[in-house]
Parts: structure tokens; sequence; C-alpha cells
């Protein structure tokens, strides 16, 4: 069972001001610790050694897709839309709230070498031995199963699931909105309330009336440019690229035994895959920033270089390249390894791409749901056949190879280096 709080929670939050919260379910899992958490995960992961203003949490971000689902569905409701199914209310709010719960620390850099996925742990923790599994299961024996199908986009309902992941949902207009704010750029602003009063639920679907287009474009719009200009900024991605050789580094030196001076729990388990909900919990940046200071200290050099590195921000610089050339890679890889430099863990092409709004085929399996526009005469139209914006930025968009490298390093070895790095490096 659910029940109203006695007294309405409020928070203050910047992005929309206030964040209500009126069910006891809520308020008991935003207390739970795996939600706790969260305030100690950055949305941005690497982003604010570019951008300082970013150090807002996972935390904060989830309670904005919350508020802000809490803000449709209460359209919905006072509008009394035949096709909402009331109902879901409450595993709309829940998994709004929870999407974000199996986040890690740099996340997606540790799931790159570790193979994980947050939203495996976040269905994890939801179904697992944890405090959230335990405030769901008093709703209902099976709602941390509903909860879990919502996240895993394999609940029976697609209405509910666009909610929460869908080309234009909760989540997405939150984070561009927040991580606009927190960067202190403008790419990421839209029209928020325009676009909740136009959208509609229908046979199934969430929908966008047609006359609310514009406002749809302008929050496309608003995300392609936060993909370009934020979240893909090539100083943001390079923290990443040390980030990724950092863990890589330490993973292969202890799959080979080495004695590392500092190995807390739960990393071993970390590098085993063997980690459990609890151990899981261990895991915030500040565990991971403590563990890169030590590792500081290690023997291995070149472990403790690219720990340094991070720490102090000495980055890799990098050097754009229209084409990427596989053999002049290769000798570049070469003339590294001559030098004394490992190119394993010093040399990285990054190709960072974004699809900004992929396109409805009729007939294909498309995972991330289309957005549907509804006429006067009640017929359904995919955004962008009616948007030639849209159409503009939908499906891969391509951008430049980014070569990184130690620059200091190659400066240390500049008599020994070929004529051809000089010019490539611009040393």
């Amino acid at each position: 069972m659910s029940y109203l709080l006695e007294e309405e929670k409020v928070f203050k939050d910047p992005v929309h001001k206030y964040i209500y919260v009126q069910d006891q379910t809520i308020w008991d899992l935003i207390n739970t610790r795996e939600f706790q958490r969260l305030r100690r995960i950055r949305q941005l992961g690497t982003c604010f050694l570019t951008f300082h203003g970013a150090e807002h949490s996972r935390f904060s971000h989830s309670l904005g897709v919350y508020e802000v689902t809490r803000k449709i569905i209460s359209q919905f409701e006072r509008n009394q839309y035949e096709d909402w199914p009331k109902e879901e209310r409450l595993l709309c709010l829940c998994a709004a709230l929870l999407h974000d719960v199996g986040h890690g620390p740099f996340s997606h850099s540790i799931e790159k070498t570790f193979g994980t996925h947050h939203e495996e742990w976040s269905c994890r923790i939801v179904l697992g031995d944890t405090e959230v599994n335990e405030v769901l299961r008093r709703v209902s024996p099976t709602f941390p199963q509903e909860v879990a199908g919502v996240i895993a986009k394999t609940y029976r309902r697609e209405i509910v699931v666009s909610l929460v992941s869908s080309q234009l949902d909760a989540d997405r207009m939150d984070y561009l909105l927040r991580d606009a704010y927190f960067t202190g750029v403008n790419y990421g602003t839209f029209d928020l309330e325009r676009i909740l009063r136009v959208m509609r639920p229908y046979q199934g679907h969430i929908v966008v009336k047609d006359s609310g287009m514009h406002a749809v474009e302008d929050y496309l719009m608003s995300r392609y440019q936060m993909y370009w200009q934020v979240y893909f900024h090539p100083v943001t991605r390079s923290a990443e690229v040390v980030l990724n050789k950092i863990f890589q580094r330490a993973r292969h030196l202890y799959d080979d035994g080495f004695a590392f001076r500092s190995l807390l729990a739960p990393l071993p388990a970390l590098f085993q895959r063997k980690l459990t909900c609890s151990e899981y919990y261990l895991l915030d940046e500040a565990f991971m920033q403590t563990t890169l200071m030590q590792w500081t200290l290690e023997d291995d050099p070149i472990l403790s270089d690219l720990c340094s590195r991070f720490l102090q921000r000495r980055l890799f610089k990098y050097v754009t390249l229209e084409m990427l050339d596989a053999s002049m890679l290769e000798q570049l890889r070469e003339q590294l390894a001559a030098l004394g430099i490992d190119p394993v863990y010093y040399l990285e092409v990054d190709f960072p791409s974004d699809q900004s709004y992929d396109i409805y085929r009729p007939g294909e399996h498309d995972e991330k749901l289309p957005i549907l526009l509804l006429d006067s005469n009640e017929q359904l139209t995919e955004i962008s056949r009616k948007s030639e914006i849209v159409r503009s930025i939908s499906g891969i968009q391509m951008g430049k190879y980014h070569l990184y490298y130690p620059r200091d390093l190659l400066v240390k070895h500049l008599p020994e280096l070929d004529p051809g790095l000089r010019r490539l490096f611009a040393l």
C-alpha cells in the first residue's frame, strides 16, 4: 500500500524552483542509503575539470527527473485524459526517482573497463537485499519487479516507460536544463513548461500536440548543442581518456598479481567482477579519488603518473585529424614505444558521435521511442516528417578524430623525435 504524507515535503531546487513530495513511498525512497549515496556521485563525471561549476550530483538530477514526471502526470490528471492509466502514477514516480540509482563514480569510465552498466545495477539495487527494495515491497510484493521493468524498458505499458526513457522524457528534460545551469552555458535551455503543456497520453503513447512542435524542435536543438559544446568537449574527453587508462592499467596490474600498496575493499571484488549490492554501495567518488591519490604512491610508474595527471589536471593534449590513417597510427605507436612511452596508456584516438534524434522507420525495431505529433484530426505523425529542423540533426552526427597524447613527455624527447612526429604534434 501507498499513503500520502501528512505534510507535503519540499526541496528547494535551482532548476525547478521547488520539488514537491506528497507520497510516503517517495519520501522513504529518498531517505534510503542507496539513494543518499547519489549525493556522492557527480552528474557529469569528469566535466568539472572543464566547467568548474559542474559539481552537481546524481541525487539532484534524480529528484529533478522525479519532479518533471510528477508535473507531467499532474497535468494529465488535472485534464482528466482518458488514455492516462491513473493506477500507474506511483510506478512512474518511483521509476523516475530510481532510474539512476545504479550509477557508479565516473560511471561511464568504470563501465567501459569493468563491463558494468548503470541500468543493470539500478535493477539489481531495486530487486536486491537493499533498503530500496524494502521500501518498494511495502507497496506490494511485485512492485520492485515492476519498477525494475520500467528502468529496463521491459514493462508491458509503453506509456509508462516513455515518461522515463524515450526521446522526449523526463530524464533528458531535466539533465539538459540542470547541466546547462551548472556549467554556465545557454545551449541547454528550452521552454520546459510549454512542452509539458502540449504533452498528451493517447492510445498508449505519450504524444505532443502539433502546435507544440516548435518547442520540441528547440528542445532537440538544445540537446544537439549540449552534446557538442559540453558533453563532447575535448578537454572533458581528455580527462575521460586518462581515467579510462588508469582503470585499464590498474586492472592489468591486478590480473598480473601486482602487489598494490593500497587496494581497499571493494576494489578486489570490482576487479573480479563479483560486486554485491552492499559492496557497490561503497563505490562513490570520494572513495575513488582517495584511491587515485593512494595510487600516486604505487611502485608502478605508469599507474602513478596517470593518477597524478588526473588529480592535478595535467591532461593529455590533442590534435584534430580529418581522417584516421591506420598505418600512420601504427608507426606512431612504434615511435612512442622506441622512446620508452607505452602507447597503450599514452596514446588514444577518440571519435565522439551522437544521435540527437533517431528517425523512426516503420518495420524496424526502435528502442528509442519516436516523438509523435497529434493533429486536430487525431492523426499521429512522426516529428521528422513535419520538421526540417529535426531532419537536419537526425542520424549520427559526424565529428572529427581527436588524437590524445602526453605533450610534456614528447617535449622531453624533442631531440629524438621523428620530424613527421614533430609536425603532427606541432612541436
